[in-house]
């Protein structure tokens, strides 16, 4: 489990996600990226090695 300084974290969501609601929020930090709900950005904060989410996003299915 990592449990990462997030005093300083810069918050980005997708270009794409436009006005839509439904979007999540990244932060990349030194040895992490943290995850957290953009629709509450006090809320919980999910926070992935670099390595693990590496992985994840090459997973993911690309838009055509």
């Amino acid at each position: 489990m990592i449990t990462p300084e997030l005093s300083g974290a810069t918050w980005r969501k997708s270009s794409r996600s436009g006005t839509n609601a439904n979007c999540v929020e990244v932060s990349e930090l030194t040895h992490a990226v943290a995850v957290r709900d953009s629709k509450d950005p006090s809320g919980p904060i999910l926070a992935f090695e670099r390595a693990a989410w590496a992985q994840f996003v090459c997973r993911l299915p690309s838009e055509r």
